[in-house]
């Protein structure tokens, strides 16, 4: 076999084919899925949103989690926090304690912030955590979501229940 035989039938072409451009989501789309009903109650959008999370639950601190998805800080705690995240508090329980009475008008504001030794970011932040609550079924979807995203096997299983038998079907 010469040469000439094994390029027999190839074409050279004055064009490409466009392909477009490829990219790349870092999320999973079930995270996505989970996190998309509560779009309107977040303070970001649903890929921000499930960045975070990603990064967060990947052991990023919130900080660096919200770094990633482009979103300040105070925001990326907020995001958390309604999708049922705990320890957020940027306060230690007796600061807390102390916030709660100011909410309670039992001390001034000067006085609870100096008392608390927070910053106005950490104070306002702390004010949100404590006069909103989390929003409903949010972390139980997003534990779901993660979840089968840990085992795929599992969320492939759970997917084909129904077509599979049991041992029961073996008599």
């Amino acid at each position: 076999m010469g040469l000439s035989d094994i390029a027999e039938g190839i074409a050279v072409t004055e064009r490409q084919r466009e392909r477009g451009v490829a990219t790349v989501d870092r999320t999973d789309p079930t995270v996505n899925a989970a996190i998309a009903p509560f779009e309107d109650d977040l303070p970001c959008d649903v890929a921000d949103a499930a960045i975070l999370v990603d990064e967060f639950v990947g052991g990023a601190s919130v900080g660096a989690a919200a770094a990633s998805a482009g979103l300040p800080a105070v925001t990326g705690a907020k995001t958390l926090f309604l999708l049922g995240f705990e320890g957020l508090s940027p306060l230690s329980p007796l600061g807390r304690e102390i916030l709660g009475d100011w909410l309670a008008g039992d001390i001034g504001r000067t006085d609870a912030k100096a008392l608390t030794d927070a910053s106005d970011a950490e104070f306002a932040l702390a004010t949100f955590l404590e006069t909103h609550d989390p929003l409903p079924d949010a972390d139980e979807r997003i534990s779901t979501a993660l979840q089968s995203d840990a085992n795929p096997s599992v969320a492939k299983r759970d997917a084909l229940a129904d077509t599979m038998s049991g041992v029961g079907d073996l008599r």
